[in-house]
C-alpha cells in the first residue's frame, strides 16, 4: 500500500513538474492580459468592449495555431518517448509549414473581413454606449495586433517542441521576459509616459506585438546557443522540406487535420457563443470581458495540467507502457478535478472585488460579478473535461475529440444559446447557466471513453 501511495505521489509530482512552468508562463501572460484590461478599462466602456471583441477574433486565430501544431505534437511526444530523433525533426518542420499557412489565412481573413466580424457583436442595444466608437477601437486594436502574428506563430512552434522533450523552463523564461516588456510598454504607450506618445488602445496592441517579438527572439536564440543540450532539435534546419509522400508523414497530417479543425471550430464556437450573448447589449459584452480576464487567469492551472497529462500519456504510449497509461490517466483526471475545487473557491471570494477596478457603470460591474460566480461553479466540470480531452487526444483519436469537442459545441451549445437569448425571454444569467451545464454530458461521455481505453495506441512503433 505504501509503495502504491509513493508511486501515485510520484505521478502527481511528475505532472506538476511539467505543468508548473507552463502554468507560470501562461499565468503571467494572463496576468498581463489582466493588466492590459485594467489599463484599457480606465479609458471607458467602449474601449473595453472594442478590445474584448477584437480579442475574441484573435482568440480564434491563436487557437487555430495551437490546433494546427497539436496534431504533429502528438507524434513529437511519442517520437521523443520512442527515442526517434529524425522523426521528431520532421514533425518540427511540418509545424513550421502549418504555422505559416495559418498566419497567411489569418492575415487574409482579418484584412478583408475584420470590420464585418466586429459588427456582428454590435447588434444588441447600445444603451448609453457608442457602438461606432466601439467599432473603431476594436479595429484599431485588431489591425496592430496582426503585426505580431508571425513571431507568435513561430514562438508556438518552438515552445511546443521544447515541451514535448520535457523542457518547459525555457519557454517559461521567454514568456516571463515578454511579459515584462508588455507591462512596461503598456504603461508607456497607453498613457504616454516619459515622453512616449499617448496611444491608448493602439498602445496596448503595440506593446503586445513588441512582447511577442521578444518572446520569439529569446526562445529561438536559446535553441541556437544551446543546441547540444537538445539533440532532438539538432540539425532541424538541415532542410525545411518534409517527406510528404512518406506514409508516416501522410498519417501525421491526416491525424492532425481533425485537431486543427476542432480547435478552429471550438474557438469559433466560443466567439459565436459570445455573439449570441451580445444581443442582450454592449453591457453584456463589457461584463463578459471583465469576467473572462480574471477567470482565464485561473483557468491556466487546469488547462496546463491537461497539456502535461497529454504529454505524460503520450510518452507512456510511445514506450508501449499501456497499463501505466491507463492507470495514470484516471488518477490524473480526478487530481485535476480536485484542484479545480480550490479555484472555484478563489474565484467566488474575489468575484465582488475585481470588477470594481474598471471605469464602467455599476450595472456592468454587477453583471461581471455574477458571470464570475457562474464560471467558478462550473470550473471542476471544465477541469475534468479538459483532462479527458487531452488523454483521448494523446492516443491519436482525433476524430473522437473532434466530435466530442467542437461538434458538440456547434450542434448543442450554440443553438441552445441562440434560442435562449433570442426567443426564450430568459435572463442572460439563466441562459449562461443552462449552456454551461450542457458540458456535464460531455464529461460523462469522455470518462467512459477513457475508462474503456479506446485511446490507447502506439502511433510511432
Amino acid at each position: 500500500m505504501n509503495r502504491r501511495i509513493e508511486k501515485d505521489i510520484g505521478l502527481y509530482k511528475r505532472a506538476l513538474l511539467l505543468a508548473v512552468p507552463m502554468m507560470i508562463q501562461s499565468g503571467i501572460s494572463s496576468a498581463v492580459v489582466l493588466v492590459d484590461n485594467l489599463m484599457v478599462g480606465s479609458l471607458g466602456t467602449e474601449s473595453i468592449s472594442g478590445v474584448s471583441i477584437a480579442g475574441q477574433l484573435l482568440f480564434v486565430f491563436n487557437l487555430s495555431i495551437f490546433g494546427g501544431l497539436s496534431g504533429p505534437g502528438i507524434y513529437g511526444t511519442q517520437y521523443y518517448g520512442n527515442g526517434d530523433k529524425e522523426g521528431f525533426r520532421q514533425v518540427f518542420r511540418l509545424k513550421l509549414w502549418i504555422a505559416m499557412l495559418c498566419t497567411l489565412l489569418g492575415f487574409i481573413i482579418f484584412i478583408f473581413g475584420g470590420e464585418f466580424l466586429i459588427r456582428l457583436y454590435l447588434t444588441g442595444s447600445g444603451g448609453a454606449f457608442d457602438p461606432d466608437l466601439t467599432l473603431k477601437q476594436g479595429l484599431d486594436y485588431l489591425h496592430i495586433m496582426m503585426a505580431g502574428f508571425i513571431p507568435f506563430a513561430l514562438a508556438q512552434v518552438y515552445a511546443g517542441s521544447f515541451r514535448e522533450i520535457n523542457e518547459s523552463v525555457l519557454p517559461m523564461a521567454a514568456g516571463l521576459l515578454s511579459v515584462a516588456v508588455d507591462i512596461l510598454f503598456n504603461y508607456l504607450l497607453i498613457y504616454g509616459k516619459f515622453g512616449f506618445p499617448r496611444l491608448e488602445v493602439k498602445g496596448a496592441a503595440l506593446a503586445t506585438v513588441l512582447a511577442r517579438v521578444v518572446e520569439f527572439l529569446v526562445i529561438a536564440g536559446a535553441r541556437r546557443l544551446k543546441i547540444r543540450q537538445y539533440p532532438f532539435l539538432e540539425g532541424v534546419y538541415a532542410t525545411i522540406l518534409i517527406p510528404i509522400r512518406n506514409s508516416k508523414m501522410r498519417e501525421i497530417i491526416r491525424k492532425g487535420i481533425p485537431i486543427f479543425i476542432n480547435e478552429f471550430l471550438w474557438a469559433g464556437g466560443m466567439a459565436a457563443l459570445t455573439q449570441c450573448y451580445s444581443v442582450k447589449g454592449l453591457a453584456v459584452v463589457a461584463a463578459f470581458n471583465i469576467a473572462n480576464v480574471i477567470c482565464n487567469l485561473l483557468n491556466v492551472i487546469y488547462v496546463n495540467l491537461g497539456v502535461a497529462i497529454g504529454i505524460i500519456e503520450g510518452q507512456y504510449l510511445g514506450a508501449s507502457q499501456f497499463e501505466e497509461a491507463q492507470d495514470s490517466a484516471q488518477k490524473l483526471t480526478w487530481f485535476t478535478g480536485a484542484f479545480c475545487l480550490i479555484l472555484t473557491l478563489a474565484l467566488i471570494l474575489i468575484s465582488g472585488i475585481f470588477p470594481r477596478a474598471y471605469n464602467t457603470t455599476a450595472d456592468v460591474r454587477n453583471l461581471a460579478m455574477k458571470f464570475i460566480i457562474i464560471t467558478a461553479a462550473f470550473m471542476p466540470v471544465q477541469g475534468l473535461l479538459n483532462s479527458l480531452y487531452f488523454i483521448v487526444r494523446s492516443g491519436g483519436k482525433t476524430l473522437i475529440t473532434f466530435l466530442f469537442d467542437s461538434v458538440f459545441t456547434w450542434l448543442v451549445q450554440i443553438p441552445l444559446a441562440f434560442v435562449l437569448c433570442n426567443y426564450s425571454g430568459l435572463s442572460i444569467l439563466t441562459a449562461l447557466i443552462i449552456v454551461q451545464a450542457a458540458d456535464i454530458l460531455k464529461v460523462a461521455i469522455g470518462y467512459v471513453l477513457v475508462k474503456r481505453g479506446v485511446w490507447i495506441t502506439n502511433l510511432v512503433e
